[in-house]
């Protein structure tokens, strides 16, 4: 059982929700969220999550054209 399965709260600051995903601070790169927490993961709730999605989407489809 994982951290999001025990129900930690989303790292974006301002923001109370349960979190939904982790990703690993690297993944996180210039989405534009400011995230906090010491660890090496970064969990988001279902919005935060769907705007890195948003944010990212250039840069994750051309690592997946690198494979």
């Amino acid at each position: 059982m994982g951290k999001v399965d025990k129900g930690v709260g989303c790292d974006v600051a301002g923001c109370s929700n349960q979190a939904e995903r982790s990703l690993s601070k690297n993944e996180m790169g210039s989405s534009g969220l400011s995230v906090g927490g010491d660890g090496r993961r970064v969990y988001l709730c279902r919005e935060h999550y769907k705007a890195w999605k948003k944010a990212t989407k250039k840069s994750r489809s051309l690592e997946r054209s690198r494979w």
